[in-house]
């Protein structure tokens, strides 16, 4: 196996500086997206202002934000932000700034972190595209379900999509799993909060990683789902995750907690910004 750690020693003196500046400047574009995110299902639980849980994904937000004054420049913002993110992930997969190692455990963090900087980065083209004028097919759920769809007509493709959807709800439980047992702050600087908003901010990261499990969680359920009816609709991204809240019994107040839980993450991100020590050193 490749090992990861070898390119560090071609990184300047000067990566500590920009690593952490990256990781700053990412998660804060991070948790503006997901406050957004949080606001807009909110709006749409209880039907705020003619909102829907329909097309409430992040290229939805995307498109929030460029509707704004000024908007292209604040989306331009944003996906500079997710660029910076997607690197910062890239770097820890890489040049294992986390000192996780290469044993199977140490290499499974490495690639959940490049996995996650695969992703940011091409919301960052998405959102790049869009602040060019691009208005094309942006939507996450459709592209997931031609994804789903192609699956589906490939020998034992009912099983591979299942077995996407276990892996997404295993992502799901994990996010859950940090929140329980604590692992969220594990570099997070709590001391340095002031103790009148330390429990608030505390308690907002625990809700917000449980959110973001719950939606998940029902992610991977809907592909599960869409491989035992091989329908390849059925799958879908955030927006179809609360679509199906929606449609359960109670609903508007099931949906309106998820997106309270969304916004707390969105918060935490800028507390994580603030206050997280970033590890630099190879």
């Amino acid at each position: 196996m490749m090992n990861l750690s070898g390119i560090s020693s071609h990184i300047p003196s000067t990566q500590p500086e920009w690593v952490k500046r990256f990781a700053k400047f990412g998660l804060m574009a991070k948790g503006v997206v997901y406050c957004l995110v949080g606001i807009l299902a909110f709006m749409a639980a209880f039907e705020i202002g003619g909102s829907t849980e329909r097309n409430l994904n992040k290229q939805g937000v995307f498109r929030f934000i460029l509707a704004q004054p000024f908007g292209q420049i604040l989306l331009a913002l944003v996906a500079a932000g997710l660029v910076c993110y997607a690197l910062w992930r890239l770097t820890q997969a890489f040049l294992d700034n986390e000192h996780k190692g290469t044993d199977a455990k140490g290499i499974g963090r490495r690639l959940g972190y490049a996995f996650s900087g695969l992703v940011y980065g091409f919301l960052a083209y998405g959102s790049f595209r869009m602040v060019l004028g691009s208005r094309g097919n942006q939507g996450g759920g459709h592209s997931r379900q031609t994804l789903v769809r192609e699956i589906l007509q490939k020998p034992y493709g009912q099983w591979l999509v299942g077995l996407i959807g276990l892996c997404i709800i295993g992502i799901g439980l994990y996010q859950i799993y940090r929140a329980m047992s604590g692992k969220y702050l594990k570099n997070v600087q709590t001391s340095s909060i002031k103790p009148e908003l330390k429990e608030m901010i505390i308690r907002s990261g625990k809700i917000g990683y449980i959110a973001r499990g719950i939606v998940w969680g029902l992610i991977g359920y809907l592909f599960i789902k869409a491989a035992m009816e091989s329908n390849a609709s059925e799958a879908g991204g955030s927006s179809s995750a609360f679509a199906f809240l929606e449609k359960a019994s109670y609903g508007s107040f099931l949906l309106g907690a998820v997106a309270l839980g969304l916004f707390c993450y969105g918060i935490f991100m800028f507390v994580r910004a603030r206050y997280e020590v970033i590890n630099t050193n190879s």
